[in-house]
């Protein structure tokens, strides 16, 4: 943390902090009253459409104040959104503000001159009695980390391909970190922000914690013999809900007013600027994003690694759809290493540890599921379109995509069998908007208990979603070295582990 006096010279004036010091809490702020002296200051980066809707949960967070906005994008250009009005009615509310807009009608909000104005706006409005002098704007967070010199913490919220090299040139920096999933999309790049962060001892905080689900009930079933040994574990998402590309685009249009296509790029290597690679659509794409399960399976399946303790797979083995075209009159099946496919089923095998026999994990995704198990059909049931289930060689366990409402199937196996409620990661009080996760991260930040969601803590799912994305790309059954973190089978696949990094942006000099 930063000094006091570094502190209250970026807050306000002499005479404003003397105030803050003569006049009771209960005049300045309710009990909820925070001295800016005691505030996390700290920058957001990445200001799209998910940036946003995470932006206006922070803002009534009276530990933290926002001080400075990054993004490559200066106005809203071309963001995208699931619906049309959807995020702009969120910060009308948030603001109280029912004519607010970001510069015309029908403009999907975005970009840092947005993230600039709703923060402005809101502390003006919510904590006026702090004096906060308005938010610095940044295109490069080299540049905003440079002259931003009393920042405690930074929160990640760009494109995937950009969360190693930030979170790195943070922590490094001394700078706490909270980012959302995944923390990099590379294998090797995730094991160095995980390393980075054991050095630095920041607090970090990875949000898709927040949103797992709880294993107890399915643990205490396991345990107690209910389904036999495990022996698989299933997992199914409709996503994705988002185009995935099967060719690279061709035409040229041009680069948005504002947008640094350059620093967007960020390590991965020049190329055209096109809207197929951009807001929303990124993920889509193995140089930009994770896929399904990166966006996913972060959310349903970090509970599941940590309660059955998987890390380490044997082999990963892709089942993935094609993409055809007709050219000419002849049928051409595209050879595609450069976008994820519209479909897939990817099985990890995980060796036998302590107690636990080996188990096999299959994630499903662009409407794939398992088959409908026999114990379902008894019941007269269909799988769902989410959903996850256990498999013993005794009985089964079907739940929601998140591990949620648990049941032994068929029903009849359920007589009598109480489910109890799973522990809420969401807390009422000061701000319901922050979860038990962020509250541990600011605790953290303050030099407290590192938050359970903390960066160490999340190398089992970073290694599955990697490897994941590496078995689609290869489009082969993968045999992996855990300890030497390297492919066996097909030495060529070694490649993608890591990335070129552009001058400048390598992991040592950022």
């Amino acid at each position: 943390m930063e000094s006091d006096s570094n502190r209250r010279k970026f807050l306000g004036t002499t005479a404003g902090v003397a105030a803050f010091t003569i006049v009771p809490r209960h005049v300045l702020g309710g009990p909820a009253y925070v001295p800016p002296s005691d505030k996390i200051t700290l920058a957001y980066i990445g200001v799209g459409t998910q940036g946003l809707r995470e932006l206006l949960n922070l803002l009534p967070a009276p530990e933290i104040q926002i001080v400075s906005v990054c993004d490559p994008c200066k106005d809203a250009t071309g963001y995208r959104d699931w619906n049309s009005n959807g995020i702009l009615t969120s910060i009308r509310r948030s603001l109280g503000k029912p004519q607010w807009w970001a510069g015309a009608d029908g403009v999907i909000p975005g970009g840092r001159d947005v993230g600039k104005d709703i923060i402005d706006t809101y502390y003006a409005g919510q904590r006026a009695a702090e004096h906060f002098k308005g938010v610095s704007t940044y295109a490069d967070y080299r540049e905003m980390f440079d002259k931003e010199k009393d920042l405690n913490a930074v929160k990640i919220m760009t494109p995937d391909h950009l969360h190693g090299v930030i979170a790195m040139s943070a922590m490094k920096r001394g700078k706490h970190v909270i980012v959302h999933k995944p923390i990099a999309n590379r294998l090797q790049e995730a094991r160095r922000v995980i390393d980075t962060a054991r050095a630095t001892k920041v607090s970090t905080h990875f949000i898709p914690w927040d949103s797992n689900g709880s294993m107890e009930p399915v643990m205490a079933w396991i345990k107690s013999g209910a389904i036999g040994t495990l022996r698989e574990v299933h997992n199914w998402t409709n996503r994705p809900m988002w185009p995935q590309y099967p060719t690279i685009p061709t035409d040229a249009p041009p680069v948005p007013k504002g947008f640094d296509w350059d620093l967007w790029l960020g390590p991965e290597a020049s190329r055209p600027y096109h809207p197929h690679y951009t807001h929303m659509v990124f993920r889509g794409w193995y140089d930009f994003g994770g896929g399904s399960m990166a966006d996913m399976g972060h959310y349903s399946l970090w509970t599941v690694f940590n309660a059955l303790e998987l890390a380490g797979p044997t082999s990963v083995e892709p089942m993935l759809s094609h993409s055809c075209l007709l050219t000419d009159g002849v049928a051409t099946t595209l050879r595609n290493n450069y976008s994820f496919p519209t479909a897939s089923v990817v099985r990890f095998r995980y060796p036998a540890r302590a107690q636990r026999a080996a188990v096999d994990l299959i994630w499903y995704e662009g409407g794939m599921r398992p088959p409908t198990p026999e114990e379902l059909e008894e019941d007269h049931k269909e799988l769902p379109i989410e959903g996850m289930m256990f498999v013993g060689d005794k009985g089964k366990i079907l739940a929601g995509f998140r591990v949620d409402a648990p049941r032994l199937i068929p029903e009849k196996k359920m007589a009598g069998i109480a489910v109890p409620e799973a522990p809420q990661r969401r807390q009422a009080g000061e701000a319901p908007q922050l979860s038990a996760g962020m509250r541990q991260w600011i605790e953290g930040c303050r030099g407290g208990k590192l938050s359970s969601g903390n960066f160490l803590n999340a190398w089992p799912i970073s290694e599955a979603v990697n490897l994941y994305a590496l078995a689609l790309r290869t489009g082969r059954k993968l045999h992996y070295d855990a300890e030497g973190m390297k492919i066996t089978n097909l030495p060529d696949a070694n490649q993608y582990l890591s990335r070129e990094y552009r001058k400048g942006w390598e992991p040592e000099s950022v």
